[in-house]
């Protein structure tokens, strides 16, 4: 590849978001309020968690009757789409596809499946959410409705 062609590459990449401050705790509390509300809404056995900045759990809501194994995954997701400032479902997207992608499964530290994303502000990545115990996309409905209530 010529040198031309790999700076073109380079330049079309966009830069990921920079981390901000830490979620605060009344942020917390609104998306996780929100997240619960529509988790509530379908009637979802699910577990909701968020990370900060700092990339610490601040908050975890297990719903009644979630699985257990929720737990560890709902943080894995929160914890994957703030470390790599992208949601999660970009993960399980490239690993459906084969190929190349498969290399997602080298990487520590990401768990690829739909329903973890960074909570911004100011354009600035200040936690993550992450939701599971139902299908993926119906976790990420959940982190959705997380996300709107810090917009």
């Amino acid at each position: 590849m010529s040198d031309e062609a790999l700076n073109a590459i380079i330049n079309a990449m966009p830069m990921p978001p920079r981390y901000g401050p830490p979620l605060t705790l009344e942020q917390a509390k609104k998306v996780m309020n929100a997240a619960e509300l529509e988790a509530q809404k379908y009637g979802w056995p699910l577990v909701i968690a968020l990370v900060d900045s700092t990339g610490y759990l601040c908050m975890l809501v297990k719903l009644d009757h979630a699985q257990l194994g929720s737990v560890q995954i709902a943080q894995a997701k929160a914890e994957t789409a703030l470390r790599f400032r992208r949601p999660t479902a970009v993960f399980e997207n490239a690993l459906a596809q084969g190929g190349v992608g498969l290399r997602i499964l080298a990487t520590p530290g990401v768990a690829p499946l739909e329903g973890g994303i960074p909570l911004m502000q100011g354009g600035e990545v200040i936690g993550a959410i992450g939701v599971s115990g139902m299908h993926s996309s119906q976790d990420a409905l959940v982190a959705r409705a997380g996300v709107a209530a810090l917009e």
